[in-house]
């Protein structure tokens, strides 16, 4: 893989073992945002090649294996100056750290007011197996800045003095502003989108996204806070500058803090939370779509000249047809396999249980375990044959539902919570039915080449 991406001029770098089996990580050294996003696809591309020439498949779906960790990618995002100085790097002098506050704060405005546009962007019928499954962070935009970069933030609204255990401290350049640390990098791998000490990490990305998605998003937000902000500071004079500077990273941080959370984002508790502070909780694709014509995010895109009200609106058709035709195909392919495949190899395996039976009383041996073992067939069954039959009809129904968003939403609401149940029907047959009688590569084998 390495020499294959080298030849591309793609800066392949670190790798390692990650914590599903043959799972494995690859990250680039930075590059501004739109090479690195071509180099991500020439990257994805060439995943799949390569493993087809050494006799494997790369999968990049979000989560390929039920209760296996899923697969994702963390966009590491920073702004810079034209000349290369990162603007999220907390420097070192005065005039440096209060410009790391005021990117800082700009950023956290920026999530808050457009956690819908974050959580649109990474929207996938793949990536909503995963978001929230236990590896990945939850489907709830929320900002993770750290024990002690949060210490900062809290002093500087409280108008308190802050301190920090002998560590190396910098001076923020105004005079009421509390010092902080020069890093304060962050370990929770729970959190969506999280300070890692010069940079923030969006976690939420779905292994297969194309990453300019995402960073399109974050650029027009963060622009946007950046225009109001430069819009309040050129009304002070240069003597009151540094004043209202401080009024204005006090007000921005107050009003926007509820979007800062540190702690466990696969708690139970934080969705609780997490409504509590009126944060959106968007659960599926499906659900996030509808977000991208909202009129505060038509304006958004309208104002930066990103995209125009026509292409948002051709766009979120796009996006929910786009849902519907991978769920209607996964529903066929789910149906397909349990009528063509599994139900045959059931019905022959819970034959032979039968047999055997018989063969047991014709010489006076009760055969209680094949008497169970074949009823508890015989209603699984019944019940895959039910829920394959359900699955198809669905679909045709579905199909004949008129609205992209009404259709998307049907897929959603009832094809796709009847493939989960026909799956939960189907893995319970799996554990029962013999090796040699199963249509299917076990897991065992699949994971673990057994």
């Amino acid at each position: 893989m390495d020499e294959r991406l080298w030849k591309l001029g793609i800066t392949s770098k670190t790798k390692h073992n990650e914590v599903a089996p043959a799972q494995h990580e690859n990250a680039p050294i930075f590059a501004p945002a739109n090479l690195a996003t071509d180099q991500n696809q020439l990257t994805m591309e060439l995943m799949k090649k390569v493993a087809l020439e050494h006799g494997l498949v790369c999968l990049l779906h979000e989560k390929p294996f039920a209760g296996i960790n899923g697969s994702g990618k963390h966009d590491n995002w920073s702004l810079s100056t034209d000349d290369g100085k990162n603007l999220l790097d907390p420097g070192k002098s005065p005039m440096q750290n209060a410009q790391f506050l005021t990117f800082l704060a700009a950023i956290i405005k920026a999530v808050d007011e457009y956690s819908d546009l974050l959580r649109l962007s990474v929207a996938s019928p793949g990536n909503d197996h995963r978001l929230g499954a236990n590896e990945a962070p939850p489907a709830i935009i929320s900002i993770c800045l750290g024990e002690e970069l949060q210490a900062v933030v809290d002093a500087l609204v409280e108008g308190k003095e802050y301190t920090s255990n002998g560590k190396q401290m910098f001076n923020v350049g105004v005079s009421s502003l509390p010092d902080f640390p020069k890093d304060s990098t962050d370990r929770n791998r729970t959190s969506p989108f999280a300070f890692t000490g010069n940079k923030f990490e969006f976690r939420m990305v779905g292994s297969n996204l194309n990453i300019a998605g995402p960073n399109t998003i974050l650029n027009t937000i963060v622009a946007n806070s950046l225009t109001e902000f430069a819009d309040e500071l050129e009304k002070a004079g240069e003597d009151k500058f540094n004043e209202a500077l401080h009024d204005l990273l006090v007000k921005t941080i107050t009003e926007h803090k509820r979007v800062i959370f540190n702690g466990n984002g696969y708690g139970d508790e934080w969705p609780v939370e997490a409504e509590k502070r009126g944060l959106l909780n968007l659960k599926s694709t499906v659900d996030a779509i509808p977000c991208l014509t909202a009129e505060k995010n038509v304006s958004l895109f309208k104002k930066f000249g990103v995209y125009s009200e026509v292409e948002l609106h051709a766009r979120q058709e796009i996006l929910l047809e786009n849902y519907s035709k991978v769920i209607n195909i996964e529903a066929l392919t789910a149906a397909d396999m349990a009528k063509t495949e599994i139900l045959p190899a059931v019905m022959k395996f819970g034959k032979e249980i039968c047999d055997i039976a018989a063969s047991k009383k014709a010489v006076g041996i009760e055969p209680t375990v094949e008497l169970a073992t074949a009823k508890k067939v015989n209603d699984l069954t019944a019940a895959l044959n039910e829920k394959a039959s359900a699955l198809s009809d669905a679909v045709v129904k579905a199909q004949a539902v008129e609205g992209e968003e009404q259709k998307a939403r049907f897929y959603h609401d009832e094809v796709f919570s009847l493939m989960q149940s026909l799956r939960a029907v189907a893995d319970e047959l799996e554990t029962i039915v013999g090796e040699k009688d199963w249509p299917y590569p076990t897991y065992d084998e699949l994971l673990f080449n057994v």
